[in-house]
């Protein structure tokens, strides 16, 4: 497990730095034959980390309920997000890895309700959780490094 949160702090660390590198007009902007943007895809991330892991483990996620259900599977860019939001977005990025260590640490994640993702993995324990939550975080980076280009 060790391994796969080191892949995942530094997965963040990644998308953390790339989000710096643009203004508020950027993070907004869907560039044409794309769904979503740089802010959704961040949006997206740190809601899907809370669903898998917490959610998947019967607990309440660690981030505002108006935040999951704008970034959830199956959602697009709604409207202009504003610099606020980014900064609420971007501190939640980071700041859920330690809560979600400590949770780890203590046990909290002993009970996983078994699922299939929409993508087809079945996820029959936490930690098959936390290894789909890293394949989904960098299948995400990856389309942000190509809405990047666009910008």
């Amino acid at each position: 497990m060790e391994a796969t949160l080191k892949i995942w702090k530094t997965n963040r660390k990644i998308i953390s730095d790339l989000i710096e590198n643009y203004n508020i007009e950027q993070l907004n902007l869907t560039p044409a034959g794309f769904s979503n943007n740089l802010v959704w895809n961040l949006g997206h991330i740190v809601v899907a980390q809370q669903s898998l892991i917490y959610r998947g483990c019967g607990l309440e996620a660690n981030i505002p309920v108006e935040l999951m259900e704008l970034y959830k599977p199956g959602t697009k860019p709604s409207g202009q997000t504003t610099e606020q939001q980014v900064s609420v977005l971007k501190d939640l990025l980071l700041s859920v890895i330690p809560q979600t260590e400590a949770d780890f640490a203590a046990g909290k994640f002993e009970r996983y309700n078994e699922r299939t993702t929409g993508t087809g993995f079945n996820l029959a324990t936490v930690a098959d959780a936390f290894e789909f939550n890293n394949y989904h975080e960098g299948m995400h980076l990856g389309m942000m490094l190509n809405i990047r280009k666009f910008l």
